[in-house]
């Protein structure tokens, strides 16, 4: 009998609602034999998770998720098998992050601007430890009372050409793959459904990449069959993961 895994989810340490501790425990309960706690440019929740882990009979793979631009097109990469204590790895997440919370600062500002009440302060103490983010924010939208929930906080003020919408600071998919090498992980491109073109899987390969993400919430069984036909023809790791980021109130 095969095990199930869940390669793909996010915990309080980034923009997750769940512990990685609470998502060990889940993870068991749901007869898991395996998962990967990806969050967001940190690697600060792999040591609980792998403590969680050693008293549940559950594999936790260390792993990482950077965000990455490529032209207009956002390109996750995900890195499994890291050591997390690799030093080019931590200084290039923890550039990451500043920069996060500087573009946290900047949405502010401009949601103050547009006369939204929100505060960088109540941002953080959402954010708690994890990796502050676009969901944060969303969350203090939703509590000024200005929008009806966070899919309605993102596309009034957050996505792309909205009016608080602010670029991040861009790192390159080749980058991120390098970071991730260097720290004796495995690069996979994630949700690549998500993309809008393949076009980029080949310039990845000269960069490291090594697995795909086939397997994912929003991918339909075609876009499954197409992109394990694709990973086949490249020689890459097929992956899959739910992308949960755990149960949230609006």
């Amino acid at each position: 009998m095969r095990e199930r895994a869940d390669l793909h989810i996010h915990s309080t340490a980034s923009d997750g609602a769940q512990s990685p501790a609470e998502i060990v425990r889940e993870a068991a309960a749901a007869g898991l034999g395996a998962i990967s706690i990806v969050d967001h440019d940190t690697v600060d929740g792999l040591s609980e998770a792998e403590e969680s882990a050693e008293h549940a009979s559950v594999h936790c793979v260390p792993g990482v998720e950077i965000n990455t631009d490529f032209g207009k097109t956002e390109i996750h990469i995900i890195g499994y098998y890291i050591d997390a204590d690799n030093r080019a790895l931590r200084e290039g997440l923890q550039r990451l992050r500043e920069r996060r919370l500087e573009r946290a600062a900047k949405i502010v500002s401009r949601l103050q601007e547009l006369g939204v009440p929100v505060k960088l302060e109540r941002v953080l103490e959402i954010a708690g430890r994890g990796s502050v983010g676009r969901p944060h924010i969303a969350h203090a939208i939703c509590e000024t009372g200005r929008t009806d929930g966070m899919n309605s906080a993102f596309g009034k003020y957050l996505v792309r050409g909205a009016p608080a919408f602010v670029p991040r600071a861009r790192m390159a998919p080749p980058e991120a793959i390098g970071l991730i090498v260097g720290a004796g992980g495995v690069a996979c491109l994630a949700h690549p459904g998500k993309i809008g073109s393949d076009l980029i899987v080949s310039q990845l390969l000269k960069a490291g990449l090594q697995a795909m993400e086939i397997y994912h919430t929003d991918h339909s069984t075609d876009v499954c069959r197409r992109y394990s036909r694709l990973a086949r023809e490249y020689g890459l790791i097929e992956t899959g993961g739910s992308d949960s980021h755990g149960m949230r109130t609006e």
